[in-house]
């Protein structure tokens, strides 16, 4: 019987172990999409205990309490930190059979070196060690990122915001790149006229723009695109339930905006129209500004009203949603590819059902300028556990290349969450050793292993047109 995460945890044989420990284990990581704390990372931040960076702003471990009969002052309340790191506790050893309890204690071992199972009765000195240790310099939200040997990492930002933390963080000596994503999701959300109007007042302020026509809208929001560009921005991001690709004249939505600029509601077709234009522009400012563009679709989100109304969204009510996708993303993609204005572009799915629609389409725009230019991207939030990860791994494999994958992201708002990357990585080097041991691939290390660093790293770096240095690579890599 093997040891429960040992150093082999996941590699079912020798030819797999040989893949993680001599060419995975120590590639850097590139976290091309997360929702970390630009202000945290920017100051520095030190966390007073586990509780504060571990269980605040989590909503994995949120849910899974709750469904453990955890009361909610437990998990969002006014109970100590120590009684709800005691209730988390309690409930870890439930959580087996659940990503989390793999994550759980990846985390405890790399970064507090602590190899005791999490429990009730463990949970006080497991407590108590690792506040200890997060009051060293090292284990500080730089010291963190360091301790995964991160060297990317992009951040999740609203166009309008100041990207002050960002400009602080560049002017640093320092060996991460923090790098800020252009994410109009508010800027496009014309569901509630109160809440755009509301959001309109902000936009004016920070672009300095009066806003009274769907022009001078479109103005302010390339100003702050090229603030974004001027602050070392080449990523957006989308989170959307589907893609919008309504016909549409510009004339059409001009009306719609003045319609919504004088708090009128829209029909669902306008309410539609006006989404697919504002995706239409994002995508093309993309292009001509070299940007890797980012939607992340499928998420039925706030699905518990009374719960939103108490805690506010991102707080754990979400669910997988099953939109039909197939039609309109094709449709979007075809209509920027057709005036050559689709820029680099990274699709992900939340509905496993959708694996091989995904997998699939993205061959359709995939031309030849760049080495996948049109990626599926990794296993999404529900999706990002082995099971998911195998999936989707072997459906990229069947119809695309899997060779030219840019790999893993954490999604996570915690600076703890970077051991997914090794999962990942574990699970990858997995499937690889089992096909080369079963006859199904050729016993050719060195091609394999170059191919599983390209994924893990190098794909992600030539992809983003990012300069890195890369000391970590036990092989010489070839790739281009």
């Amino acid at each position: 019987m093997k040891k429960f995460l040992d150093e082999n945890f996941l590699l079912s044989n020798a030819t797999a172990q040989k893949l993680y420990h001599e060419y995975a284990k120590d590639m850097p990581i590139i976290d091309y999409h997360n929702h970390l704390s630009s202000n945290e990372i920017a100051e520095n931040k030190s966390f007073e205990n586990i509780t504060k960076v571990w269980l605040n702003g989590d909503h994995y471990k949120w849910r899974a309490m709750r469904t453990n009969g955890v009361e909610e002052e437990y998990i969002t309340g006014d109970k100590t930190d120590w009684e709800k790191f005691r209730a988390w506790a309690a409930t870890v050893p439930y959580t087996v059979r659940n990503p989390l309890y793999h994550w759980t204690h990846l985390e405890l071992q790399r970064y507090f070196g602590i190899n005791t199972i999490l429990n009730a009765d463990t949970g006080k000195n497991i407590y108590d060690e690792c506040n200890e240790k997060l009051q060293s310099k090292e284990y500080s939200v730089r010291g963190l990122l360091e301790k995964m040997n991160v060297k990317v990492v992009c951040t999740t930002d609203d166009p309008l915001d100041s990207l002050e933390h960002h400009q602080k963080i560049s002017k640093d000596d320092w060996s991460v790149k923090v790098l800020p994503a252009f994410r109009p999701d508010k800027a496009m959300n014309v569901d509630d006229s109160t809440g755009f109007n509301n959001y309109l007042t902000g936009l004016e302020k920070a672009a300095d723009v009066s806003i009274s026509t769907y022009n001078d809208y479109l103005t302010a929001l390339k100003k702050r695109h090229a603030y974004f560009v001027e602050n070392n921005c080449n990523i957006s991001d989308h989170g959307l339930e589907e893609i919008y690709a309504e016909d549409y004249t510009t004339t059409e939505i001009a009306g719609i905006f003045a319609n919504i600029r004088s708090g009128g509601d829209l029909t669902l077709l306008e309410n539609r129209k006006f989404k697919s234009a504002m995706l239409v522009n994002f995508a093309e400012w993309d292009w001509e500004k070299g940007f890797v563009q980012q939607y992340h679709l499928g998420a039925l989100r706030n699905n518990n009203s009374r719960m939103l109304g108490k805690l506010g969204p991102d707080t754990g009510w979400d669910s997988i949603g099953d939109f039909s996708q197939a039609r309109t993303l094709s449709k979007f993609l075809n209509r920027l590819d057709k005036n050559d204005t689709l820029a680099k572009t990274i699709i992900y799915n939340l509905n496993p059902a959708d694996n091989e629609l995904f997998a699939t389409m993205i061959g359709n725009f995939n031309d030849g300028t760049a080495a996948g230019k049109v990626q599926w991207g990794s296993s999404w939030w529900f999706l990002d556990q082995k099971d998911g990860m195998t999936k989707q791994i072997n459906a990229l494999s069947n119809m695309g290349l899997l060779s030219r994958f840019i790999g893993m992201l954490t999604d996570s708002r915690s600076f703890l969450s970077f051991p997914r990357h090794e999962y990942f990585r574990r699970i990858l080097c997995n499937l690889f050793g089992e096909e080369i041991e079963n006859g199904e691939l050729p016993n050719d290390i060195e091609w394999t292993g170059k191919v599983i660093q390209d994924i893990c790293f190098n794909n992600a770096q030539h992809y983003f047109n990012w300069k890195l240095e890369n000391k970590s690579e036990t092989k010489k890599s070839t790739s281009v």
